[in-house]
């Protein structure tokens, strides 16, 4: 898993196997954040944890070499980006091919790209919701896996839409996984 915050997702999918829910093992936490919660949730978990931060590396291709390296090392079937902040490139998406997927808070291809949920809320939808998709070289622009709508309610700001559909990233991230059969 690569990720760059707290990890709420990474900690769905640990809860959902622990639960029995999924049958899965997440083998490796990346993440390109020292400070990313995420880590210290891998740790409790038992999981390795890695940092690869962008600063450290003198080309963004030498930056996805690096993250490529640590992720085949792990030897995933499948590479899943939750909380992943950067856009990735061909140096690492190409030794991945067809197994990287992404969660991203809205309906793609409505909002992609930051802050969606600001975005769905700018744009006054009545529904915006999240997306698992596979990865392509755009910007949350490959194929769609599944989605989860979520209403916007009045009265909606940021952060109590984000809380809504977080919830619904967690359960339908868990869900695409295991339909993808990926240990």
């Amino acid at each position: 898993m690569l990720v760059s915050g707290r990890g709420s997702n990474l900690q769905a999918i640990f809860d959902a196997i622990e639960g029995g829910r999924l049958d899965a093992e997440v083998a490796a936490v990346i993440s390109d954040s020292p400070d990313a919660y995420a880590l210290k949730r891998a740790e409790k978990a038992h999981v390795p944890g890695f940092c690869i931060e962008r600063r450290d590396h003198s080309s963004r291709a030498d930056f996805e070499a690096a993250l490529a390296a640590c992720a085949e090392a792990a030897r995933p079937d499948l590479v899943v980006l939750a909380g992943f902040m950067r856009v990735l490139g061909p140096v690492f998406l190409d030794r991945f091919l067809g197994r990287v997927i992404n969660i991203h808070p809205s309906l793609l291809p409505s909002f992609p790209g930051l802050e969606a949920q600001r975005q769905a809320l700018e744009a006054g939808v009545r529904y915006t919701g999240c997306t698992v998709h596979f990865v392509d070289y755009g910007v949350d622009s490959g194929p769609i896996i599944d989605q989860r709508v979520v209403p916007v309610l009045a009265g909606d700001d940021v952060e109590r839409l984000s809380a809504r559909i977080l919830e619904q990233e967690h359960d339908l991230l868990v869900d695409v996984i295991r339909r993808l059969g990926c240990k």
